[in-house]
């Protein structure tokens, strides 16, 4: 069984607030002293595509980005999580591309990788959080989507899709070739790779693709969405005393406070 996995990399989420910045006049952040990383949701993309191979001895699981030169990094990370092969997507073209574009050129790398049964990709990126790309990319493929997934069971002609549902989870079966957006769960946690399968990783070679290569045009990949502004929302506060001389009073002067607020 085939296994694609499309990742992003994109700004550590886990920097601290005040040090996350914008540029209003580019539209995007600021990379600062922040490191890139995979996705939160591209990582259990990957553990759940891991996983599914371990149980299919033949299996493999190629791992597919597109961006700028250290796109490689991610993709030697899921190299030594034990993906078998990995294809970065890079042109000037694609500097900054939106949902769209990004979709397209996907569909396009993985009609390339042909024949594939299983197309993952995280439940939305860790930048953005549109949650578009995937469904994009499997209506373009003409493939089923099971959404917030996150995991697989059986092998075969049709998998077992386990997607989370308010209160637990219902078991959707999908004949394959099939898409899915993964969510995060404590069985997908992704895990870390030896210091030895880094090291093997590095070695490992990693094939480029340009437009050319994926049979697509610049013209073909021009924004449908353009970003108008771009600006960190402005945080007030501010802090009362609510008086009395006893603990009834204060209670009702706080209900009378919170009424002129229009808070109840």
């Amino acid at each position: 069984m085939h296994t694609v996995v499309c990742i992003k990399q994109i700004l550590d989420p886990e920097i601290p607030p005040r040090e996350f910045r914008v540029d209003p006049e580019a539209k995007e952040a600021i990379r600062g002293r922040a490191s890139l990383v995979i996705g939160p949701f591209d990582l259990n993309a990957l553990e759940v595509a891991l996983q599914l191979k371990e149980r299919d001895p033949g299996g493999k699981v190629t791992v597919v980005s597109l961006g700028g030169d250290e796109t490689k990094e991610a993709l030697r990370r899921a190299l030594a999580m034990g993906c078998d092969e990995a294809v970065w997507i890079h042109d000037p073209a694609l500097a900054r591309p939106d949902a769209s574009a990004t979709a397209r050129t996907l569909a396009a790398a993985i009609g390339k990788l042909e024949p594939v049964d299983v197309v993952l990709f995280g439940r939305q990126a860790g930048d953005w959080d549109q949650g578009q790309v995937g469904p994009m990319v499997a209506e373009a493929l003409e493939r089923t989507l099971v959404a917030n997934v996150f995991q697989t069971r059986g092998q075969g002609a049709s998998l077992q899709m386990l997607q989370a549902a308010e209160g637990g989870y219902r078991v959707v079966e999908a004949t394959l070739p099939a898409a899915a957006t993964v969510t995060n769960h404590e069985s997908n946690a992704a895990r870390l790779p030896k210091v030895r399968d880094i090291m093997l990783a590095n070695r490992k070679p990693i094939a480029e693709w340009g437009l050319t290569d994926l049979g697509l045009a610049p013209e073909e990949l021009a924004a449908r969405v353009v970003v108008e502004e771009l600006a960190i929302p402005a945080q007030e506060g501010s802090c009362t005393f609510v008086e009395g001389e006893s603990p009834q009073e204060k209670a009702q002067n706080l209900a009378r406070t919170l009424r002129d607020l229009k808070v109840i």
